[in-house]
């Protein structure tokens, strides 16, 4: 397993992750950017407008409420960046020469102490892509078969990873 690492991005506490797939490039992309490839591993379903400056809609995440964001950026099929409450959300792709793709999701947090809760969750919900770009989908991140995200938190704050946010109880 892959873990997040804690950074500043332009000056912003961040969390990133990094993954090498062996698929190409469009495939990861559409798993990253479309509300069908998210469905499959995104805290919440997604309704977006693929365009920067377009709207993009959060829904039936059990932990937090609907909400709504902006499109930041939408370079097809390398850049897809998006306002997520407080956060500012980064994801790249990127062909590789074995034919294989990198992916880089940066989450560039409202404040420092939500790197822990919040690197727990992309813990849990990237290894739900993991499973669908390696070609068998899971449930989704909320599902009694993804990763515990207790265990993740656990781990990075084991790790001084910076805590302290308040942690939503699902609904």
């Amino acid at each position: 397993m892959d873990i997040g690492s804690y950074l500043e991005y332009d000056g912003k506490p961040a969390v990133r992750f990094e993954r090498t797939y062996a698929a190409p490039v469009d495939r990861v992309w559409r798993a990253v950017s479309t509300p069908a490839g998210l469905e499959h591993w995104f805290p919440s379903a997604v309704e977006i407008e693929a365009r920067p400056g377009g709207v993009i809609r959060f829904i039936g995440d059990p932990n937090v409420d609907d909400r709504e964001g902006t499109v930041v950026e939408f370079e097809p099929p390398r850049r897809l960046a998006f306002t997520w409450g407080d956060n500012v959300l980064h994801i790249s792709v990127e062909a590789l020469a074995d034919s294989s793709t990198r992916l880089v999701l940066i989450d560039v947090l409202g404040e420092r102490g939500e790197a822990a809760r919040n690197a727990a969750g992309w813990t849990v919900c990237l290894a739900e892509l993991d499973k669908g770009i390696a070609g068998t989908p899971g449930e989704g991140p909320h599902s009694p078969t993804a990763e515990s995200w207790q265990q993740a938190y656990d781990r990075y704050v084991q790790g001084g990873m910076p805590a302290g946010a308040d942690i939503p109880a699902a609904t």
